[in-house]
């Protein structure tokens, strides 16, 4: 039987032989996305004087809009969704979604107002 652990100290001082990185978690955190021309608007239209905005264009299967929205939201602290292959943020944040898609790689359009 193993010896019970009495402090943070001891812990530290395991060690763990033969581990490997989950493949998945890798491939997940390195994910690039292929550099894209991308729409963003603003818009209020529809939901009851509730602002948002909208990235439009995404060429690309399911999965990956769902991780560049997922990224997207994460960045800024703000809620979406996704919806006929657009993604939808809550709230007004074109500004900084173009700067944080032109990072990326993206070619980025501000359409309206």
């Amino acid at each position: 039987m193993s010896k019970k652990l009495n402090s943070l100290e001891e812990l530290s001082n395991i060690k763990f032989d033969d581990l490997a990185p989950d493949p998945d978690a890798i491939s997940k955190s390195e994910h690039e996305f292929q550099a894209q021309e991308l729409e963003a608007h603003f818009s209020n239209k529809g939901r009851a004087g509730k602002t948002i905005t909208l990235i439009k264009g995404f060429q690309g299967n399911t999965k990956e809009l769902k991780l560049l929205a997922k990224k997207l939201k994460q960045t800024i602290g703000v809620g979406g969704s996704i919806k006929n292959g657009e993604i939808i943020i809550q709230g007004n944040y074109r500004e900084q979604l173009i700067q944080i898609l032109t990072k990326m790689g993206h070619l980025v359009k501000r359409i309206g107002g």
